[in-house]
């Protein structure tokens, strides 16, 4: 009898310590709690009295910038210019830009005011923005300039965006140290940025 009441007390005890293995077995499978991401912003919100732009934060801002391409005429604006890291190992220079831009005594708001040469706008829809575009590029000493300019029609004051593009002649460096930079995408980065505009009523 006792001896019946020895071997059922032991499997009582495995039991227990069988189900309390694997009881704390499933402790330690279940996965840990993960926390929570915070998602970091990748763009900014660029403000004035007149208008809003948002442009990507690796972008370095120049509130005080002022173009003066064209003789006597100082175009005051912003310039959001390219991250370095957009030009590294490319033929594209680090003082591409995008800027706002505005002419407050323009009687006429067209894209070839922002302009020194002499050339024709093209009027361009784009979603529900009509824009007077003007374009020019110029090349010296290997270095080769692209100037896109979108003035808004009907903007008061007339307010245009520039696409300021500098790069190298791909041919002047020696073959394999640098690659062609992918202009769809900075074009794409830049329309991005022009589309974000926003006029304050």
């Amino acid at each position: 009898m006792l001896g019946k009441y020895i071997i059922a007390s032991i499997i009582a005890v495995l039991v227990v310590a069988l189900g309390t293995g694997l009881i704390l077995r499933g402790v330690r499978l279940l996965p840990k709690p993960q926390e929570p991401v915070v998602q970091q912003p990748t763009t900014a919100v660029y403000s004035t009295s007149t208008f809003s732009v948002t442009y990507p934060l690796s972008f370095t801002v120049d509130s005080n910038y002022a173009y003066e391409g064209v003789p006597k005429k100082k175009i005051g604006g912003v310039k959001f210019t390219i991250p370095g890291a957009m030009a590294t190992g490319t033929n594209l220079s680090t003082d591409t830009y995008i800027s706002v831009e505005s002419l407050p005594r323009a009687k006429n708001c067209t894209g070839d005011i922002y302009l020194y040469q002499n050339v024709k706008p093209v009027d361009m829809t784009i979603g529900s923005s009509t824009y007077s575009v003007a374009t020019t590029t110029g090349a010296a000493a290997g270095n080769l300039y692209e100037e896109q300019v979108f003035a808004l029609q009907g903007s008061v004051p007339c307010t245009a965006v520039r696409y300021y593009i500098h790069s190298g002649n791909i041919g002047n460096y020696p073959q394999g140290t640098v690659r062609e930079f992918d202009k769809s995408t900075l074009l794409s980065v830049f329309d991005t940025i022009r589309n974000s505009l926003h006029f304050n009523q």
